[in-house]
């Protein structure tokens, strides 16, 4: 094991707990994602539908953007992360009341992703922005994808085994998903204490504003956020899944999980990698390569009518997309003054949001018009597009040699 690692491991007992609990909530949130998906496929078969389970899902993000970062950066972050662990193990409670009285509906499903996605958008910050203080600057690259190996460790064993126990029922998979998240609230209340002195004004329109300011001030942050904003936006297929593994590769629940697993396998593997030896030099030229080799994947995903082939193509995927997420979480996180991380990430996590959520919405918008594989071909085709734009339209982002110059450190610590 690297240097990197090892300190991570051995000698960080709260990013741990911390990377653990990531585990567990990452892991209720893929069960709870494939059992929604499949209920509400199975109540209503329209893939529309399915598209504007992830439109609810995502609206939070837009509502709450502005406060949800300033919670993150004014109030003690396990906490609010916590708080919002708990609210999902009760949305967790509530399906499986309605699944043992059979009450689940389709307005039942929208309001739950609603509240679901509420407490994501708050939960989202304040973990971004807990992360930077439970490690050394130096080892924050590796802690970035150590973090997200976290996720990917969780979504290659947790879609597979939600899909599973669904085919027992679905009591079977939002029970497990309950405990799981209560788990994870518990874990982070035992992380220390923040350090930082809380901020104690109140919320004002220039605070809440100033996540987006200082984004719209660093040209190569907003390039790196908003590619990856458009690139999943357009290439991503999630939602569609259901309709791949039933109607397409005609496999059953089981089959869905294995889908939704497979972009994790070639993630987490990726993740070790990056992990052991950290990106230091061309992370523009990576990332944006990362981002076309993506686009290429959607595409055979698209077309491919055999179920090991997608499985294959989504293992790849998954492990470009994990190079450009690790490469714009450290970078962001790196240019941004820990004052401002909360709203910040906030800002992020609506851009990640609107590539995921909103991004099941354009997916189940455009099959309902176009045709399920016409569809992600189109969004892959789209996605390639969109690198070649940010290439011209954000050059220096795409000859960036290092994730933070000295120069720039020294101003992150120190801002004016």
């Amino acid at each position: 094991m690297s240097t990197h690692g090892t300190l991570l491991l051995r000698h960080q007992r709260p990013f741990i707990a911390f990377w653990l609990a990531r585990v567990c909530t990452a892991s209720g949130f893929q069960m709870l994602t494939v059992a929604i998906g499949w209920h509400m496929y199975q109540l209503t078969g329209n893939v529309l539908d399915l598209g504007l389970v992830g439109l609810v899902e995502f609206l939070p993000r837009v509502l709450f953007m502005l406060h949800t970062g300033h919670v993150a950066d004014r109030y003690d972050r396990r906490k609010v992360a916590a708080l919002c662990q708990g609210g999902q193990a009760l949305i967790a409670l509530a399906l499986v009341l309605g699944s043992s009285s059979g009450e689940v509906t389709r307005e039942l499903i929208f309001v739950l992703a609603f509240l679901l996605g509420s407490a994501r958008a708050f939960e989202m910050p304040a973990t971004q922005a807990l992360l930077p203080s439970l490690v050394p600057a130096a080892l924050f690259p590796a802690a970035v994808a150590a973090s997200a190996s976290a996720m990917q460790t969780a979504t290659i064993a947790a879609p597979a085994l939600g899909g599973l126990l669904f085919a027992f029922g679905s009591l079977w998979v939002y029970a497990p998903t309950a405990l799981l998240y209560g788990l994870a609230c518990a874990l982070m209340l035992g992380l220390p204490p923040r350090q930082e002195p809380l901020r104690k004004e109140r919320a004002s329109l220039e605070s809440l504003l100033a996540g987006i300011r200082y984004i719209r001030s660093r040209r190569d942050i907003f390039g790196a956020i908003s590619l990856d904003l458009f690139a999943v936006l357009l290439g991503g297929a999630t939602a569609l899944l259901p309709v791949f593994a039933k109607d397409i590769l005609l496999t059953g629940p089981w089959g869905l999980g294995l889908l939704r697993s497979a972009p994790a396998v070639g993630a987490l593997l990726m993740s070790f990698w990056l992990a052991r030896f950290p990106l230091e030099r061309n992370v523009g030229r990576t990332m944006f390569s990362a981002v076309a080799v993506f686009g290429v994947a959607t595409i055979a995903f698209g077309l491919s009518t055999s179920f090991w082939f997608s499985l294959a193509v989504l293992v790849v995927l998954g492990a470009a997309d994990m190079i450009s997420m690790v490469i714009r979480g450290a970078f962001v996180q790196l240019q941004t003054p820990d004052t401002m991380r909360g709203r910040v990430s906030a800002v992020n996590g609506l851009f990640i949001g609107a590539s995921n959520q909103l991004g099941e919405f354009e997916s189940g918008l455009t099959a309902h018009w176009f045709g399920t594989v016409p569809a992600v071909v189109l969004g892959g085709v789209g996605t390639l597009l969109v690198t070649g734009a940010w290439i011209r339209l954000f050059p220096g982002l795409a000859r960036r040699d290092r994730l933070q110059e000295p120069e720039e450190a020294d101003a992150t610590t120190h801002p004016r």
